[in-house]
Order: C-alpha cells, then sequence, then structure tokens
C-alpha cells in the first residue's frame, strides 16, 4: 500500500529511444548545486526544465505563516519542473538541493521541440505528469488525516524507498536533516524529536547522528496506518 504515496519517474529516461536520448542530452546544460541552494522558486517564470544527475532535491511550498512544507523529493534520474512549462504558468513551488547535487538544465524551446519530434517522450511525461498528481493528492490527503505519531511513520516508510538505491541493498540510511523531515511531516522539531526518541526505544529505527535506519518496518506500517 507503501506505492501509492511513491511517485517515481526515475526509470523514465531509461524507457527512451537511443536516439530520444541522445536527443536530450545534446541541449543538457549541467550544473552543480551546492547543499541548501535553490534550483527555483514558486511564482517565477520557468524557461526550461531540469533532470537530475546526482543528488537529491526537496520541492516544497511555503505557507502564510512562513512554513515550509516539503510534498516531494527528487530521486538522481527524474525530470522535474516540467508541469509549469505544459501548463504555460510560473512554478507552483520552489526547489532546493538537499545535498550536492549535479543537474542538468533543458531549455524550454528545446525541450518543447523534443516533444514534438518524440511521441514516446512526450506520452511518458505525460503520464508521470497525472501520476504525480495523483500521488500528490493521495499524500495531501493522507497527512491531514493522521495523527503526528502516524505521519512521522509514513514519512519515514516513504523516505526508506526513496533513499534505497537498489532491490538488494540491506541498509538504508535516511539524511534527510531534522529540519527537513519536521517540514515534511508539518510539526515542530521539538515533536519529531520526542517521536524519534520513542521509535529509537521501541526498537523501530536506529539513529546514528543525523542518519536514520528502519529496523521493524511491518511495526512502522501499523502505526502509519496506511490502510485506514
Amino acid at each position: 500500500m507503501i506505492s501509492k504515496f511513491i511517485f517515481n519517474s526515475q526509470y523514465l529516461f531509461e524507457e527512451l529511444s537511443p536516439y530520444d536520448k541522445e536527443m536530450l542530452q545534446k541541449v543538457m546544460q549541467v550544473k552543480n548545486y551546492r547543499k541548501n541552494e535553490a534550483i527555483f522558486t514558486e511564482g517565477t517564470i520557468p524557461n526550461g526544465i531540469f533532470f537530475l544527475k546526482e543528488g537529491k532535491v526537496k520541492k516544497y511550498k511555503v505557507d502564510n505563516d512562513g512554513r515550509e512544507q516539503i510534498i516531494y523529493i527528487y530521486n538522481a534520474g527524474e525530470f522535474f519542473g516540467y508541469s509549469a512549462i505544459l501548463s504555460n504558468d510560473s512554478y507552483g513551488d520552489t526547489t532546493q538541493a538537499i545535498e550536492n547535487s549535479a543537474i542538468a538544465f533543458i531549455p524550454k524551446e528545446d525541450f518543447l521541440n523534443i516533444l514534438d519530434q518524440s511521441k514516446v517522450f512526450s506520452t511518458l511525461l505525460l503520464k508521470s505528469l497525472s501520476h504525480e498528481f495523483s500521488v500528490m493528492a493521495n499524500l495531501m490527503t493522507v497527512l491531514s488525516q493522521r495523527t503526528v505519531r502516524e505521519r512521522v511513520a509514513l514519512s519515514l516508510l516513504i523516505l526508506h524507498k526513496k533513499y534505497r538505491l537498489n532491490d538488494w541493498e540491506d541498509k538504508i540510511y535516511i539524511t534527510l536533516s531534522r529540519t527537513d523531515l519536521a517540514n515534511m511531516v508539518g510539526t515542530a522539531n521539538e515533536t519529531l524529536a520526542r517521536i524519534l526518541h520513542d521509535f529509537r526505544e521501541d526498537h523501530l529505527i536506529t539513529m546514528e547522528g543525523r542518519k536514520i535506519q528502519l529496523t521493524d518496518l511491518e511495526s512502522l506500517i501499523r502505526i502509519a496506518n496506511i490502510n485506514r
């Protein structure tokens, strides 16, 4: 059931034909972003799309009180920023590197030209966009109906999936900062710290500095109450 809260376009690029990949690679302009550096901000006009080659990027909105609400974390291999181009609108959120990242920029004109030339790329991107909105709607609805403890458990399970590099990986460490995790859950840092402490005391997780490892997935799934 956790899969309905995970949007992953990580393999979209790999599904393209060699010709489509070559077209994209020819127009990609790679830039290195430092941790906490913004890629684009809410309300600005897009002039291209982005492809995350290395690292991780958070997507968030800021409420009227200036608090962040993280709504998605991108992994290497994912495209982002294209919904604003397709809707001919300004960016509806802000993106920021949460670790040092290498990001390729594809200018708007080149992106639209490739969409016209590649039916496969166009179809995959629109399919991913539709799925992304569905996942976001599911996640926002569920988080609004859960207790903080349930939200922490669900967020940890989602991040466990995001930080898993391959199917055979034994030890998966979540390295998201406590502030970012609190913003993802939608709670105060102090409340998050208490719940993480309780989870550790119950042997559901281990913590080493900022690294978190989930050690009892089944119990966390029960706490998250995903089937409710």
